[in-house]
């Protein structure tokens, strides 16, 4: 039956999540008028659309993104009903800031189930999602794959979306080797979450559709892993789900959205960076779990920092790198290259911002509070060019990285580099082997 008259809808996003709620729940709905993607987090976004050959058959032009801050014009310029909160790892003070603007500009503000937006799989699904960006969820992805694999099961990871360029061909992409990479014009921030999944021997999933990446994996699998992006939820209905805590952020996991929802439906919660944390926040931690969950199992772990060649950091002045996304929304303060520097002695770390050139200037601006790191932004061919010329200048006599990937591959470091690599390691029982060889001698 016809409906006479739609409701006009917003989207406020980071290109991930939102897109998703759209596929899930708006797409084919005739209910529903989406006027709009607002952008957020992520730069070079706003200005795009969302294309027409994945919106549907209601959006025969797409659907433009538009800059957060113009929310409140739209939704009078288009006599927007209401709002769809759809993206991740802020406070529970900006989730609702956001509401109340909303709510004044006349728009109803909604947040969606985290049920009524997953998947279900044919193939068994373990999830590992986390309270906070740089809690330790990609080490903890590589090793439930590891074990799977120790297991003799075919292992598919799935990974929360980052469409930074052509969503249409970006629809579904699928990565069984390195040279993949480069054939989907990969960013660092997508080299950092894949590659370690293709040198590790796992196929490995991302893209703009999840309803049809998850069908195509599911030819390549046993079971299926999603590797959760920030502290989003997943995707698709979990029969494990893992969460990743971080000690050395106390107190994140209550505040920030959708951190307490994780948690409170977890089966399993990591308690990670044991190693360099305080043994009081370490109990915190556990009290503040045990506080809106009961029922999940808590492993300990630590995730070690493993380098070669450290006496050249000695009594150096070193440029620390780390992983961008965990330095920007994530706020932390310190990685492992920090770790490093101070473990091997290094006599300065050296402040990267006034050589900051170009996006890495803007990162800084947009991002005050990054302190003496040089976080490694690369959604952009323009970004990548920025932070080798940043890494040039500065004035070091050892650059420390400290990211996922070594960025020695990706731009032409002028000096002595250096690697820090890290995996999770758990403390005592229970154990990810113990738990993961329950499930599937159940399954």
């Amino acid at each position: 039956m016809a409906v006479s008259k739609r409701i006009n809808t917003i989207i406020v996003g980071a290109a991930g999540r939102d897109f998703h709620n759209f596929n899930m729940l708006y797409r084919d709905n005739e209910m529903n008028n989406v006027i709009a993607f607002t952008a957020a987090q992520i730069p070079n976004i706003a200005g795009r659309k969302y294309p027409a050959a994945l919106a549907g058959k209601f959006y025969p032009k797409g659907i433009p993104i538009y800059e957060e801050k113009d929310l409140e014009q739209l939704i009078r310029t288009h006599h927007v009903d209401e709002v769809i909160f759809s993206y991740s790892d802020v406070t529970y003070h900006h989730v609702m800031s956001l509401g109340a603007r909303v709510t004044t500009a006349g728009a109803d503000f909604k947040i969606l189930s985290a049920h009524n937006t997953m998947i279900k799989s044919n193939k068994p699904v373990i999830s590992v999602c986390a309270v906070r960006t740089g809690s330790g969820k990609s080490q903890t992805c590589r090793k439930v794959s590891k074990l799977l694999h120790e297991f003799g099961f075919r292992v598919a990871a799935v990974r929360h979306p980052m469409p930074y360029g052509d969503l249409e061909k970006q629809k579904v992409q699928r990565f069984a080797t390195v040279a993949d990479l480069k054939k989907h014009n990969c960013t660092i921030e997508e080299m950092e979450e894949y590659e370690p999944h293709i040198v590790g021997g796992t196929i490995i999933y991302a893209g703009v559709d999840y309803e049809a990446i998850l069908r195509q994996a599911e030819n390549d699998a046993d079971i299926i892993i999603w590797d959760g992006g920030n502290n989003d939820l997943p995707f698709y209905k979990p029969d494990v789900h893992i969460v990743v805590a971080d000690p050395l952020r106390v107190g994140d996991e209550l505040r920030y959205y959708p951190s307490e929802a994780n948690l409170r439906m977890a089966d399993v919660v990591i308690i990670n960076k044991i190693d360099s944390a305080t043994p009081e926040s370490v109990v915190t931690l556990r009290e503040n779990i045990r506080s809106v969950n009961t029922r999940a199992k808590i492993v300990d772990a630590a995730s070690p920092i493993k380098l070669e060649h450290s006496e050249m950091i000695t009594g150096k002045r070193v440029l620390v790198i780390e992983d961008g996304p965990t330095l920007t929304h994530g706020e932390m303060r310190f990685g492992a290259g920090t770790v490093a520097a101070e473990k091997f002695g290094a006599s300065e770390i050296i402040e990267p911002r006034p050589y900051a050139t170009g996006e890495i200037k803007k990162t800084f601006e947009s991002y005050p509070n990054i302190g003496v790191l040089l976080p490694a932004m690369g959604y952009s061919d323009r970004q990548i060019r920025d932070l080798e010329t940043t890494i040039n200048k500065v004035p070091c006599d050892v650059v420390i990285i400290g990211t996922p990937i070594d960025l020695n591959r990706i731009i032409k470091i002028k000096k002595p580099a250096l690697r820090v690599t890290y995996e999770l390691e758990e403390i005592g029982e229970p154990s990810l082997r113990t738990i993961l060889r329950e499930f599937t001698q159940r399954r």
